[in-house]
């Protein structure tokens, strides 16, 4: 696969996992009766991701630079994961919510 399918592919799977990661995470994490489990969906959903991204951009070495090391690819993903989760986030409020807003 050449670099810049790798990329577009990563970045694809990314997106895509950061629009379901947060609900994914709420749904086991909201237990409802009002306990602190709530407070740990963000931070879990930021861990996800960053793990998904690091891994990813080992596995596909085409989001990173040309050369880049192992830890350097690594870093890279957590950075392209955290990316993925914002834009996920923000495609799905619109998808909810539609131009208008909430």
């Amino acid at each position: 696969m050449t670099r810049s399918a790798q990329r577009v592919v990563g970045i694809a799977v990314l997106i895509v996992l950061g629009m379901v990661v947060l609900p994914v995470v709420a749904y086991f994490a909201d237990t409802g009766d009002g306990g602190n489990a709530e407070n740990w969906i963000i931070p879990v959903a930021l861990l996800a991701m960053a793990a998904v991204g690091a891994a990813l951009a080992t596995a596909l070495p085409g989001l990173a630079r040309e050369g880049a090391s192992t830890g350097r690819r690594a870093v890279t993903g957590i950075w392209w994961g955290l990316l993925g989760l914002f834009v996920g986030l923000v495609v799905f409020w619109f998808l909810l919510n539609g131009l208008d807003g909430a």
